[in-house]
């Protein structure tokens, strides 16, 4: 795989954070920026397939969807000594 050089534009504060990471991690900082873009773009993938694939399901008349009401107070047990159960999808 080739490599291709890009541009990318930093506030100071950013630059120099960036900056004493390098010099802490003895990498350089390009490789840092690097690194972090491609985690990014990982991350970022699954989640753009995931949307995708859930919305081809909405076209087509397959999703389900759980009462937003029954969500809102399944999330407000959470933590409590009464958590329930998730609301069901129909």
């Amino acid at each position: 795989m080739r490599n291709k050089t890009v541009s990318v534009r930093l506030d100071s504060e950013t630059l120099e954070r960036l900056g004493a990471i390098a010099k802490a991690t003895d990498r350089p900082r390009a490789w840092l920026m690097a690194h972090a873009i491609q985690r990014y773009v990982e991350e970022q993938s699954w989640q753009v397939v995931a949307i995708q694939k859930a919305m081809k399901r909405l076209q087509n008349g397959e999703a389900k969807f759980a009462d937003h009401k029954q969500v809102e107070e399944w999330l407000e047990s959470w933590g409590t000594t009464s958590e329930g159960d998730p609301p069901k999808c129909t």
